[in-house]
């Protein structure tokens, strides 16, 4: 039997061109497929997760300004420009 908390396994089919993409991209992150599409997945949830509360928040109080689009975006860019990490496993 299995000992701590095992990952849970997925079957997936992706389109061919998806497919050496990811392959490329995880190897340039130097990571397992795995790792590297446990980390898409983990982002793009926290997207929703991101786009959910602003929805929520623009509900409650209304749409944000223009100043505060410009801001966000400069905030967006300067994140853009500064490297990622990518989880590694142990």
């Amino acid at each position: 039997m299995p000992r701590g908390n095992p990952s849970p396994k997925l079957a997936i089919t992706v389109d061919p061109g998806v497919y050496a993409k990811i392959l490329a991209a995880a190897e340039r992150d130097r990571v397992s497929i795995s790792a590297w599409m446990t980390n898409a997945a983990r982002e793009a949830l926290q997207r929703r997760a991101g786009l959910a509360a602003v929805a929520e928040w623009e509900k409650r109080r209304g749409s944000f300004s223009a100043e505060e689009m410009i801001e966000a975006r400069r905030n967006v860019r300067a994140q853009l420009q500064t490297p990622r990490k990518v989880r590694r496993p142990a």
